[in-house]
């Protein structure tokens, strides 16, 4: 395999290194081109040293192995340096992804020798960002990978753990170069068929490769004033454990986060939303290209009619006498009109003492479930920002599961046998 890397600026740009030395280790022929300010984290001598080969950091700098691998003979002509490279490659490979070159790679600019090449690859590309998680779980950056894979680029999600800032923790970390090599491998290959986000997911070996899910987490905030608003308890726990647990099977998932400080999982797509407004849009563009929904946000059911522009001051009058309300969109309602026949919707019912399972089977009839998912949060020990749940799932075709009080790690596990078992109905009756 000829492998060309394109190293971006960043502290994860070492791993980069460590990526080139595993290549050339295992038989491959390794070219490695850089951003300017890249050097800050790793110089070309290091790259050098270990491919073998000139580093070119400049579109307009002249490559003397003339485009050339090691291993190759060195051409006779000296071609254009930064379309000889990619066009001589089996993948490109950009690692670490800098937030900054996601957004240039969206837009097509061009204006460094790394995001030139990308334009001009005729060979797969791949993406690994690496940034701060608070850069990552931006809506501008999530909608640049949503982009970036719509164009069959194929995205590494980051993994989460500690980040380069002292003390700070999330999502963001440059996979490890084990893995990033070994999608290289397999898209020069031809062993993955995927493309897109779904072709590091499909380096799984679990029983829902190729299934898309979208689940949504955590809770919305509707605005009141610019500072405060109203909000609910939900932690989002729930909804990053079914997202962990269909990842551990193979599917891939897109993660609809609402207001979720908690650690995002590693492989997961993230868009981050914080009112029902916006994570109906965001359901609304995800859901037609999905086979399960799994609705575990707690979407707030008003909001202010009018919420003020700026902060309401104490100064003002000793009762804020009145603050008018009006429903939000039904999400789940809306995206269940919709829906293909062979698609799984499963709703969750956060509800409170008795009469909860007659709502929850209501609910399930009335939004046109396949599954509705009921837990009491009238108890302290289950429910909102707990690790635990005890909950009833109900099918619509009469199955009453009770899963006693667990963490929701194996709470998840069930909703998702669950879904196997519907999803396979759905399947034996289109054949039919």
């Amino acid at each position: 395999m000829r492998l060309l890397i394109g190293v971006s600026g960043g502290i994860a740009a070492y791993k980069a290194l460590e990526t080139a030395r595993l290549a050339v280790r295992a038989g491959h022929a390794v070219r490695v081109i850089q951003t300017p300010t890249s050097e800050r984290f790793v110089g070309k001598a290091s790259f050098a040293g270990i491919t073998g080969a000139p580093v070119l950091t400049s579109e307009f700098e002249a490559d003397p192995a003339r485009g050339a691998y090691p291993g190759e003979p060195v051409p006779e002509r000296a071609p254009i340096s930064h379309l000889a490279l990619v066009e001589r490659a089996d993948v490109y490979l950009i690692a670490p992804a800098s937030a900054n070159t996601l957004a240039k790679l969206a837009s097509g600019q061009a204006d460094n020798l790394v995001t030139t090449a990308a334009l001009a690859a005729a060979c797969p590309v791949i993406v690994a960002p690496a940034m701060n998680n608070r850069m990552y779980l931006n809506a501008a950056t999530q909608a640049n990978i949503h982009t970036l894979e719509q164009r069959e680029i194929t995205v590494i999600p980051p993994g989460e753990g500690e980040l380069a800032s002292h003390g700070e923790k999330g999502v963001g970390r440059l996979p490890e170069p084990a893995e990033l090599l070994a999608v290289c491998e397999s898209l020069a290959t031809g062993a993955s068929s995927v493309t897109g986000a779904g072709a590091a997911s499909s380096l799984a070996t679990g029983e829902w490769v190729g299934v898309k899910m979208l689940v949504t987490a955590g809770g919305t905030r509707e605005p009141i004033d610019s500072v405060r608003y109203i909000g609910n308890r939900s932690s989002g726990r729930m909804g990053l454990a079914l997202v962990e647990a269909a990842l551990e099977r193979g599917a891939d998932v897109t993660l609809v986060a609402a207001n979720v400080t908690l650690p995002m999982p590693g492989g997961a797509r993230v868009v981050a939303v914080e009112t029902a407004a916006q994570l109906a849009a965001a359901c609304a563009e995800e859901f037609p290209g999905c086979d399960v929904l799994l609705m575990a946000a707690a979407v707030a059911d008003f909001r202010p009619a009018q919420p003020a522009e700026h902060k309401i001051k104490k100064t003002g009058p000793e009762t804020l006498s009145e603050i008018e309300l009006e429903r939000t969109e039904d999400v789940l309602s809306l995206l269940a009109a919709q829906r293909r026949p062979e698609q799984v919707l499963v709703g969750f019912a956060a509800e409170h003492g008795e009469g909860a399972v007659a709502y929850g089977r209501e609910k399930l009839e009335r939004k046109g479930l396949d599954a509705i998912v009921i837990n009491d949060i009238s108890r302290a020990d289950i429910g909102f920002d707990s690790e635990q749940n005890e909950v009833l799932i109900l099918t619509r075709e009469g199955v009453e599961e009770h899963i006693p009080r667990t963490g929701k790690d194996q709470v998840a596990d069930h909703v998702l046998d669950q879904v196997g078992r519907l999803r396979e109905a759905a399947a034996s009756a289109a054949g039919k």
